[in-house]
């Protein structure tokens, strides 16, 4: 496929697509329209900022681990600088931590954190989820409407994550809303609320300093002061925004986008409740189906390659449409990859990423997930959407997919 073809932004015309509200609020329907005309197409991620969409699953498998896409922006540096953009950047964006690192930086931050996301101890968190969620429904009032999002799906990962992290209650309200505007690059308040989060984040570590916890902050600050410095000042702010954003922000998307998916399928909610043995594949289906993360950082192309038939040059920023790769991800005899399933015997998807950067945080997420849910549905035995599912607002900029609020009707067991 020639990339001259490519340049059309929603099956067709004369410019990049263009990746706002409009899209995301349609981004199924439009991503299979993309897929029909090929998979690696011109888009516009931010304003001031184009490069190259991928949309389809074996074209994503190949740019997430190409060897010539890497996180330096490079000769891209000046062009994301100029639209404003500081994602990648240590100390006013994210920059300084795993995600936006390469080998051998990117090997030595991970190993510094993935004791503490391994999947023993995750497992361990588990009574403490439960607890959680079982203390989230006890607050709602026995029957009535409200917003789950609030009520419980953005609640529960923040609460956790905060407290393996070692955050304050108090500072949850305020992590929650700047994490949520760190990731929507086009919103007025993106780099006030980057700096916001580091602040605080600053602010924590230097009480961590002064009287250490048995928790993740304080064993990374531990780390930090070492006398061989293997983690500098940045990369540990950069790594505590990380942990924060990616600890929470990701699940509170999986959760509502679950819990939306099931309540348009009556049938696979009925199926779920009968059986909740069936919750942990079930999971893997709500990643596939509409994951939470909808498409990757940036990449930046170290030279001149060719993707998928497609020719990106070098300097050119590329991001991978997660929730695109999901839907086309059938199997051989599988004829409805745009429907939901949760006996489906595999749900293949790429919602943690794939290669060095696959999500650490992945245990955690898949613990949560099928913990709350099942007690959710166990717990609130009658729930149904109390507005029409066509009148959801979703995250309207970024990478991430989900919707703002979730009114449901509902009458606890």
């Amino acid at each position: 496929m020639d990339m001259d073809a490519q340049q059309g932004g929603d099956g067709g015309g004369a410019g990049p697509l263009v990746l706002g509200p409009e899209f995301k609020a349609d981004a199924h329907a439009r991503y299979a329209r993309l897929r029909a005309d090929g998979p690696v197409h011109r888009a516009q991620f931010f304003p001031g900022i184009e490069g190259w969409l991928v949309v389809g699953y074996d074209a994503a498998r190949e740019a997430l681990t190409h060897p010539a896409l890497l996180k330096d922006p490079g000769p891209a540096a000046r062009t994301l600088e100029a639209a404003g953009f500081v994602g990648h950047k240590p100390k006013v964006g994210l920059g300084g931590q795993m995600l936006e690192a390469d080998p051998p930086q990117h090997t030595r931050l991970r190993r510094l954190v993935s004791s503490a996301f391994s999947p023993r101890r995750t497992a361990g968190l588990a009574p403490r989820v439960a607890q959680i969620a079982h203390g989230l429904i006890d607050a709602m009032p026995p029957a009535g409407e409200l917003d789950l999002v609030e009520a419980f799906t953005a609640p529960l990962p923040i609460r956790v994550i905060a407290e393996l992290l070692g955050i304050p209650r108090a500072h949850e309200g305020d992590f929650r809303r700047w994490s949520s505007l760190a990731l929507q690059v086009a919103h007025p308040e993106y780099a006030s609320s980057v700096a916001s989060l580091h602040g605080l984040l600053a602010d924590v570590i230097r009480s961590k300093r002064q009287a250490p916890a048995d928790d993740l902050l304080s064993a990374l600050v531990a780390v930090r002061d070492e006398e061989d410095g293997q983690l500098s000042e940045e990369e540990l702010a950069g790594t505590a925004a990380l942990l924060v954003i990616a600890g929470h922000e990701t699940t509170v998307n999986l959760l509502g986008n679950a819990v939306l998916a099931l309540l348009r399928h009556p049938d696979q909610l009925r199926l779920l409740r009968g059986s909740p043995e069936l919750m942990p594949g079930a999971v893997e289906e709500f990643l596939r189906y509409d994951t939470s993360v909808e498409r990757t950082t940036h990449r930046y192309a170290a030279e001149d390659l060719e993707l998928a038939g497609v020719r990106i040059p070098r300097g050119a920023v590329v991001s991978v449409a997660l929730a695109s790769a999901g839907r086309d991800a059938g199997v051989p005899g599988d004829a409805d990859p745009a429907g939901l399933d949760v006996t489906r015997p595999s749900a293949r998807h790429l919602s943690f990423g794939h290669g060095i950067h696959h999500c650490l945080g992945a245990p955690l997420a898949r613990l949560e997930a099928t913990t709350a849910l099942n007690i959710l549905l166990d717990r609130v035995p009658a729930m149904e959407l109390a507005v029409p599912a066509e009148s959801l607002s979703w995250v309207p900029a970024g990478m991430m997919r989900g919707v703002l609020a979730l009114p449901v009707r509902y009458a606890r067991g």
